[in-house]
């Protein structure tokens, strides 16, 4: 599908995601959403102690809306229904082409700065790299995902892997704590996520990733970011930055808030650190 086509489509979702809410800015109300990347629950969960902080620092209600996919994030940042966004690298490329620029990212967890994912196997797989892999059934996140899809195929693709030539079959999840339990169940024979995640269902025992191991771990690259929409007020554009990089996890009223943010600090970051995303997607043939 060619980009135009995605945007195309994307302007259909968005318009059933965001239909009730109006395309000028709501006075006093800053509107966020995310990427879907994780489950629902778990974006909500993640998102309450931080909108309320943001709530602090800018005086503004903070209205967080979870969207079903990726496309209805760029588009909402278009039409000026969210004010900002939680995105993977490889989104924030598309909302730049898609607001001609407009879009700018803020800041970005210093963990972003070089970012991994995870290839994974069940626990008993006799795969050893990622040659391995050849013919087996394989599970990428969403389409759209920087870390569970496009860095991943990049780099494969680097090692003489063609997805959709040399495994059997490609599936996509739809989230990075989808796959691994695609991988668990047996739906697929192996997988690929970020590994923040990865290493957050570790911690938390999670009873999928016991059942999985890690084959192997992409080369670095920048990814996550929260990106401001086209036209936002200068003003609330820094009040937001400076709020980001006051976060400090050795306070404790900010710890809660960047455990759930797995960072240990936000940094500024610019359209250029994305770049390299950008030529991945082109070689890809996922953005024309």
């Amino acid at each position: 599908m060619t980009f135009s086509r995605r945007a195309t489509l994307a302007a259909l979702l968005a318009t059933a995601a965001f239909g009730t809410l109006p395309a000028h800015a709501q006075t006093g109300t800053l509107r966020v959403s995310a990427i879907p990347d994780e489950a629902p629950t778990e974006l909500q969960r993640k998102f309450a102690p931080l909108g309320e902080y943001l709530k602090q620092q800018t005086g503004m209600n903070v209205q967080f809306t979870p969207v079903t996919d990726y496309a209805a994030v760029v588009e909402g940042l278009a039409t000026n229904k969210i004010d900002l966004a939680w995105l993977g690298g490889f989104t924030y490329v598309q909302a730049k082409i898609r607001t001609n620029g407009g879009a700018k990212p803020i800041v970005q967890r210093a963990e972003d700065e070089a970012f991994t994912s995870k290839f994974i196997v069940p626990a008993d797989s006799s795969a050893k790299t990622l040659a391995d892999l050849k013919g087996k059934t394989f599970a990428f996140g969403a389409p759209s995902s920087t870390s569970g899809s496009l860095m991943p195929r990049f780099f494969l693709l680097k090692d003489g892997i063609n997805p959709e030539k040399d495994f059997k079959t490609v599936a996509y999840s739809g989230a990075h704590d989808a796959t691994v339990a695609f991988v668990a169940a047996g739906r697929a024979e192996a997988g690929v996520l970020n590994a923040s995640v990865w290493d957050k269902l570790v911690e938390a025992k999670n009873p999928n990733a016991a059942k999985v191991r890690v084959l192997a771990t992409t080369p670095p690259y920048f990814d996550y970011n929260w990106t401001v929409r086209p036209g936002l007020d200068p003003a609330l554009t820094k009040k937001l930055t400076d709020a980001f990089l006051q976060l400090d996890p050795a306070k404790p009223e900010h710890k809660e808030i960047m455990q759930l943010q797995r960072a240990s600090k936000f940094v500024p970051t610019q359209s250029s650190n994305y770049d390299g995303i950008e030529a991945a997607g082109k070689s890809a043939g996922l953005i024309k």
